[in-house]
């Protein structure tokens, strides 16, 4: 049997593939960006069959790169940007519309409409979830109202449902010839779809918004051999490994024991402590989840605080503002000040998330005079990113009763060594960067390597977990204090600017 093993990660900004060996290093990766489409305010779309086309060039160029051969990959993991929406035709393959992406908002008015009975925690109880424009089911509800014939199509079983994970599985084990539509746990669980503690369907949330059960993918655990590719360059590979990208992360990460947190910092920011086979109801504002179900074991649950702009506003600031020419930039212009010159920058640009779940806030920046400048503006960005991330945190720690001793991070926004230090300063405890930051990659691979026996156990997963550099806090208690006084008094500027 050989020992590499496969991991799509279609991500929001782009799709890659990367190869790794049994030890968890990357041998081979290629990845390709995708075009952001906003039709209007408030609505993300992306295009499923570029999607589809980027991930066949991505697995192709990677293997070529390696000089792997499809017989090399013992299997394919694959991990996947949550609750975006993608329906497609079965009989043809092609999407009835463009992928409604986690971001999007246009689903704001079904959302007041379903809180008016039982408020926006309506569904927490069964789902984990408030109501809110991040999730699947509520988006699935627009295209069936909104794109001619689709619920007639839907309802007769010819239109179906996936988040994108779902859609390249069908795809890649066969497509419109008896292609399999299937999801796993973690995925379901953020469409509001399915109920918790059965981890299946609901039926009478299906109900409620209008949903016919005939579109959606069946059930499976994360890590179990689903199918075969039976196309492309990695023809005859077993797929047999999906995590949503945030659990892949957790994974990767290794956090296999309750009270085990990792923040991912990518285009938002994503902080999932483990709280083993309990899934505890949140009374702070985050999101009760599925963390992983490894094969016919039970599942292991989550708490996550989900923030929509961190990585995106460095973004923002590049390509709508023009401060910088490229996002690693933002570091050397912040560097260029010795504070943020009492500027906050909330991004609450599509609503906030976790822990308020205000869907008509707004993003401001508060504090400014005559004194500042473009470079108190960039370091104001990074610092938004850990000012959110300690509300998540302390808002985890309520709710689990466990107080977390060290914040472990990955994601593209960890090279930023002033954020890190940054964070580590404001939440007041050591953050901490494993060996391997590619860890949403490692987690498919790491669910796929378990479902075909590479690795044995999570123990001998733990056991490769190493870190690479840890920032220790260094900021006066009094500066801390403040600082983060100033910027609740900001994040409140930004409620209601919606009527």
């Amino acid at each position: 049997m050989t020992n590499y093993i496969g991991a799509i990660d279609q991500g929001t900004t782009s799709t890659r593939f990367s190869v790794f060996n049994q030890s968890g290093k990357i041998v081979a990766a290629a990845q390709k960006e995708q075009q952001q489409i906003y039709p209007q305010p408030g609505w993300v779309e992306h295009d499923p069959e570029e999607i589809w086309q980027a991930t066949q060039d991505v697995i192709a160029e990677a293997l070529q790169q390696g000089e792997i051969r499809a017989t090399d990959l013992a299997a394919i993991g694959i991990t996947n940007q949550r609750e975006t929406t993608v329906l497609w035709n079965r009989n043809t393959g092609k999407p009835v519309a463009n992928a409604l992406v986690w971001q999007d908002t246009r689903v704001d008015d079904y959302v007041a409409e379903f809180a008016r009975e039982g408020g926006v925690d309506r569904f927490r109880a069964k789902t984990g979830l408030p109501l809110s424009t991040y999730f699947s089911g509520l988006k699935i509800r627009w295209l069936l109202d909104h794109v001619k014939g689709v619920r007639e199509q839907a309802e007769a079983g010819e239109v179906i449902f996936g988040n994108v994970d779902s859609f390249l599985v069908w795809h890649l084990t066969g497509g419109t010839d008896a292609g399999l539509h299937i999801t796993d746990v973690t995925n379901a669980s953020r469409t509001q779809l399915m109920n918790l503690n059965t981890l299946s369907w609901d039926k009478e949330l299906l109900d409620t918004f209008g949903i016919s059960e005939a579109m959606l993918p069946r059930i499976c655990s994360s890590a179990e051999v689903y199918g075969i590719v039976k196309c492309g360059a990695a023809s005859g590979v077993a797929i047999a490994g999906i995590l949503g990208d945030q659990q892949a992360a957790l994974v990767g990460q290794t956090c296999f024991n309750p009270g085990q947190a990792k923040n991912t910092y990518g285009t938002g920011c994503f902080l999932l402590m483990n709280t083993g086979e309990r899934a505890i109801q949140s009374t702070c504002g985050l999101l009760t989840t599925v963390a992983y179900r490894l094969g016919t074991k039970p599942p292991h649950y989550a708490l996550e605080g989900s923030i929509a702009i961190t990585g995106a506003l460095v973004q923002w600031i590049r390509d709508n503002l023009g401060l910088i020419k490229s996002s690693p930039q933002v570091e050397t212009l912040a560097r260029t000040v010795e504070d943020n010159g009492g500027v906050y920058f909330v991004p609450a640009f599509s609503g906030l998330y976790a822990p308020y779940w205000k869907h008509n806030a707004r993003g401001v920046i508060a504090g400014l005079t005559r004194y500042v400048n473009k470079a108190h503006l960039a370091r104001a960005v990074l610092e938004a990113t850990a000012f959110q991330t300690r509300e998540v945190v302390e808002a985890m720690e309520k709710d689990s009763g466990i107080a977390l001793d060290v914040l472990r991070v990955d994601g593209g926004m960890v090279d930023n060594f002033l954020l890190m230090q940054f964070q580590a300063d404001i939440l007041n405890r050591p953050v901490v960067k494993p060996l391997i930051k590619e860890t949403t990659s490692l987690g498919a691979a790491y669910a796929a390597g378990l479902a075909v026996g590479i690795y044995k156990s999570t123990d001998e997963l733990c056991a490769k977990w190493a870190v690479e550099k840890t920032w220790n806090p260094s900021c006066a208690e009094q500066k801390r204090d403040e600082m983060y006084k100033m910027w609740k008094k900001a994040v409140t500027r930004s409620f209601d600017w919606i009527e």
